[in-house]
């Protein structure tokens, strides 16, 4: 109704009679700002969530707790999603660090040693044979606790704590001893979470995080479908109120 702000207006219908339109709070087009759990980065290059832990974990370690959080050692598909993870502010910790400036976390890679001569000839392989298409690391840098018994070690990617340093792409892979602890990168299909932060099931109603609390949608691929907005008359007997960002239809009189 143009840039009219009132509560009701009238118009005039045939026959003279006057007809009362009220007005409602009408829904507003929602921005879904969130599709990944509180402490996880989203890319939307592949859909995917990233967390660093940094409680120092051994490499079979770290893969049980990436799958507990439905997620695995995060992989690479393009040298873009490696981008993105170097330009990150992970929340790391000083005691994480070799030396104050990096750190290593491990990713989803092996490195398979098929000869032992002086320069340790193998090939990377994925972790996981069912991971989709994903880059292989360049040729390693050994790490110093490697086993002479061990034939298969485990990728390290290091990261730079300087934003100088990883804006140019600078970083290293390294092939290290399996069980050795370090931080470590997971990585998981972005999800639906609601409005209190909650994770949603494949297939269920829920409130997406945004700015309408009176919005349901069912989750379907980790993203909000099917929305449907209830609208809510103004609170009755009240002149000065505010709308509860978390809850349909709740308001709070602010009258004296």
């Amino acid at each position: 109704h143009g840039k009219e702000n009132v509560d009701s207006w009238h118009n005039r219908g045939r026959g003279g009679e006057t007809t009362r339109f009220h007005t409602v709070n009408v829904a507003q087009p929602v921005r879904f700002s969130r599709k990944c759990p509180t402490g996880w980065h989203h890319y939307e290059g592949t859909a995917s969530c990233y967390r660093v832990y940094l409680n120092g974990e051994n490499y079979w370690d770290a893969v049980q707790t990436c799958q507990r959080v439905n997620g695995s050692l995060a992989t690479f598909t393009a040298d873009q999603e490696l981008r993105f993870i170097l330009a990150q502010e992970w929340d790391l910790e000083e005691k994480t660090f070799l030396r104050k400036d990096q750190c290593r976390f491990w990713v989803g890679y092996q490195y398979v040693i098929t000869n032992r001569n002086h320069s340790l000839e193998g090939h990377w392989e994925v972790a996981y044979k069912g991971s989709s298409e994903v880059f292989l690391p360049p040729d390693p840098i050994f790490g110093s606790a490697m086993c002479e018994k061990e034939n298969v070690l485990c990728a390290q990617l290091q990261y730079f704590r300087l934003p100088t340093l990883r804006r140019h792409g600078l970083h290293s892979w390294y092939a290290e001893n399996c069980y050795e602890k370090s931080s470590f990168l997971c990585k998981r299909s972005q999800t639906c979470v609601d409005i209190k932060d909650n994770i949603v099931d494949e297939g269920y109603y829920f409130t997406p995080k945004g700015n309408d609390p009176c919005l349901s949608c069912t989750c379907h691929n980790g993203e909000p479908e099917m929305c449907v907005a209830a609208l809510c008359e103004r609170p009755q007997g009240c002149q000065q109120y505010r709308k509860d960002p978390k809850e349909c239809c709740k308001f709070t009189c602010l009258d004296p």
